[in-house]
């Protein structure tokens, strides 16, 4: 699978490349990015070195869809989508802390699901998403897309720092994408 390009009103979502590497590891100091999702802790020059390889690895092998945020030229964060082949992949985002509450996160994530869901993708029949207990940005964003809460995984996420209860949600492709009700916002 070639990388593609996705824009959006503000955003060019665009694969990650080595001229990436120092925001990404800038990016990737953010206590907050560390708690909330799996980069390691701490977080070295060499991991985002590996990890733009990786993603080229995804892509090309059609495992894994991973794009980097652009806002204006400059990175601002990534979005993806992990376990492409099992036709209910999972959506996963970060923002920098400069335009979290920007609506930008929300904005590259419908991108994203739209391309998971495109008609030359019919066997993406569900996304899901799960964040760590308490990722209150991060669960706004997926209910605005139309996910579905769909509950808790008990010490089901582990990343460098720990084992970690999940929330998780989901979207059906026939789903409609106005938000609904979620007990934990």
């Amino acid at each position: 699978m070639e990388p593609e390009i996705l824009r959006t009103t503000r955003l060019e979502l665009s694969a990650p490349h080595e001229g990436d590497i120092a925001a990404i590891h800038a990016e990737c100091q953010d206590a907050d990015i560390q708690r909330f999702t799996t980069v390691p802790s701490p977080y070295l020059p060499a991991d985002a070195e590996a990890f733009v390889e990786l993603t080229r690895g995804w892509w090309a092998e059609g495992s894994e869809a991973t794009w980097a945020i652009r806002l204006e030229g400059s990175l601002v964060g990534m979005a993806g989508l992990a376990k492409l082949p099992s036709g209910g992949p999972e959506l996963g985002y970060w923002v920098s802390a400069h335009v979290r509450g920007q609506g930008v996160a929300t904005e590259a994530a419908r991108a994203v699901v739209d391309w998971g869901f495109a008609e030359d993708r019919p066997a993406v029949q569900r996304i899901e998403w799960r964040a760590v207990v308490g990722n209150v940005g991060s669960a706004r964003v997926a209910r605005a897309l139309g996910f579905r809460y769909e509950g808790l995984l008990r010490q089901a996420g582990v990343n460098s720092l720990g084992r970690s209860d999940m929330w998780v949600g989901g979207l059906l492709r026939t789903d409609d994408r106005d938000p609904q009700p979620w007990p934990v916002l």
